[in-house]
């Protein structure tokens, strides 16, 4: 991708570990995805200096100081942006933005969507644990329709945002989902979201032990999980449950996706994921499949298709303006045209 030198040395694991105390709670699902990005990040055979983890406010937001290579503990919610500056003026970074469901889709909301929009080359790591952590409890923009918590003592009223639908919505062009105790899916992703050239996002289920415990124990409990969790596998039909006994089903009138037993509609009528599918209503459709009560949750690559990036347009229009006129000269621009004195009396010139 970028930084590739003939003769670098081979990195570790070890190597992106700095020697800052990990503080998150015990528990904490957040260890899991640090471990993983830290195992994962040898693989890109880039040099550290050459990747940079920008983080807004909240406990994932602690990112960058846990990974040894540049990083930015930033603004609340303003990540995206500021990560967008720094792909677009450095393109051959790596540029990755750790973020989380509070951070990223409230006071955020603006920054995610248009980065995403964009097309800016760079990989958003949202960690969504439906609950506020850092701030001790409070409901989240990703909290379900009737969470009691601190701040929602008689039950929330607010119907929660589904991430994925809201990237797909913003028509990014990779969008996936992992689980923070699911190591090898979760590598997965970020393999394939390495590999994605423009901005990818991937929503990592996290658990808060201490003020949303057990927020995803129906995707991790041995008996429920088989018959909740959908894998999502390219050129694959989309089964799951026990001997994949259910299916991914389009509605024969609405071509809206839901789920079915095989042994009522056959073999044939189960939808062969491909997340290169243009039109983003067939990715949107399988992040309808899973509400609040998680009860089918797809989990994979959802979407995964090429538009030319923000951060390469924005290059080529710059090279064809010097084509054109020239290479700027910045004095010309600050002077050349009608200039003032602030202040100044009627007689300066």
């Amino acid at each position: 991708m970028t930084g590739i030198e003939i003769g670098m040395p081979t990195l570790k694991p070890k190597d992106f570990k700095t020697d800052q105390e990990v503080r998150w709670c015990p528990g904490c699902g957040d260890y899991i995805i640090l471990n993983t990005v830290q195992s994962f990040l040898p693989e890109m055979n880039i040099r550290r200096e050459d990747i940079v983890f920008v983080s807004g406010i909240g406990c994932s937001s602690r990112f960058p100081y846990y990974v040894n290579t540049y990083g930015l503990h930033s603004i609340h919610g303003r990540a995206p942006a500021i990560a967008t500056g720094l792909a677009v003026s450095r393109p051959e970074l790596s540029v990755w933005v750790v973020t989380g469901d509070g951070d990223a889709l409230s006071i955020g909301g603006n920054h995610l969507i248009h980065a995403l929009r964009r097309n800016v080359n760079l990989t958003i790591l949202l960690f969504n644990n439906r609950i506020y952590g850092l701030t001790k409890g409070q409901y989240s923009p990703t909290s379900e329709l009737g969470k009691v918590t601190k701040s929602t003592p008689m039950g929330s009223l607010d119907a929660p945002f589904n991430p994925l639908s809201l990237a797909i919505g913003a028509e990014a062009t990779f969008v996936a989902r992992a689980m923070d105790s699911d190591r090898a899916g979760l590598l997965s992703v970020l393999r394939a979201a390495h590999e994605h050239k423009g901005a990818a996002f991937i929503e990592i289920y996290q658990n808060c032990n201490i003020y949303n415990d057990g927020a995803f124990e129906v995707l991790k409990d041995p008996g429920t999980r088989d018959e909740a969790i959908i894998p999502l596998v390219t050129g694959q039909p989309i089964r799951f449950g026990k001997d994949g006994h259910r299916g991914v089903v389009r509605a024969p009138n609405t071509g809206v996706l839901g789920v079915a037993e095989v042994s009522e509609v056959g073999n044939d009528a189960i939808v062969v994921h491909d997340p290169s599918t243009e039109d983003p209503s067939y990715a949107f459709g399988l992040s309808r499949l899973s509400g609040s009560d998680l009860g089918h949750t797809p989990f994979g690559v959802f979407r995964s298709v090429q538009r030319p990036t923000y951060d390469g347009l924005m290059s080529a229009q710059l090279d064809e303006a010097v084509a054109k006129s020239g290479a700027g000269d910045l004095d010309q621009l600050l002077h050349g045209w009608d200039t003032w004195v602030v202040g100044a009396g009627a007689d300066a010139s």
